[in-house]
């Protein structure tokens, strides 16, 4: 292999990696839709359980002392430490992050959807134009008051592209990999141009995506380099 070829062979690979296809006629337009929400069964039941155990807990020491017994030495053995203590000691200053650093992370829980894995897919009768949302909106409601919602998930269409790009003459290997904006496609060609391979596997993997029929079309970057074994 001379000179030119191994230099061919680096700018075929490196030019295309970022690059995007956004020509008019790639498909359906985005559609608005929603994403799908976490349960989040187990936070929400950790902190159910937290909140109930130490809430009885106060109640019944609160109400033992009420009816004359002595308070229980967990209590206190805080209330003194918490008289005691100023307030920049390091005990103090670290019990108020941890407890700050707790509920920041519920009202991350509590305002995010989750489920970062799970795409959103296009309703059947969603189309062009303006009626598109309001078609989703319709999708959504379902038939007799019934949500019918869909998605995919990332893994799963990663896996599909794969196959679709592994079907594409000239590709030795490929992985891909889904992003919620982006799709990133790595493939080893060991025959054919390089221009060739990667302009017929950005062509299938089009293709493939607008199959899936997500609601929104994430960008693609294609990057197709020459195996080793091929330029030995």
């Amino acid at each position: 292999m001379n000179t030119d070829q191994k230099m061919r062979q680096s700018t075929s690979a490196s030019a295309y990696g970022g690059r995007a296809r956004t020509d008019a006629g790639d498909g359906d337009p985005p559609v608005r839709a929603k994403r799908f929400w976490s349960a989040r069964r187990v936070p929400a039941g950790i902190v159910a359980l937290a909140v109930f155990a130490v809430s009885g807990l106060l109640l019944y020491d609160v109400a033992a002392v009420r009816s004359g017994r002595p308070a229980m030495r967990w209590r206190e053995w805080l209330a003194d430490q918490l008289a005691a203590r100023p307030l920049d000691d390091p005990w103090i200053m670290s019990g108020a992050a941890l407890l700050a650093a707790l509920g920041v992370w519920m009202v991350v829980l509590a305002l995010t959807p989750g489920l970062r894995g799970l795409l959103p897919m296009r309703s059947p009768g969603a189309g062009a134009g303006a009626g598109a949302e309001k078609d989703v909106e319709d999708a959504e409601a379902g038939v007799a008051g019934v949500a019918v919602r869909a998605g995919i998930d990332r893994a799963s269409a990663g896996l599909v592209l794969r196959d679709r790009a592994m079907e594409v003459p000239g590709v030795r290997s490929a992985r891909v990999d889904v992003g919620r904006r982006r799709i990133r496609a790595r493939a080893l060609a060991h025959f054919r141009d390089l221009d060739e391979v990667r302009a017929d596997l950005d062509t299938a993997l089009h293709e493939g995506i607008h199959q899936l029929g997500l609601a929104r079309r994430p960008a693609l970057s294609v990057r197709v380099r020459r195996s080793a074994k091929s330029k030995g």
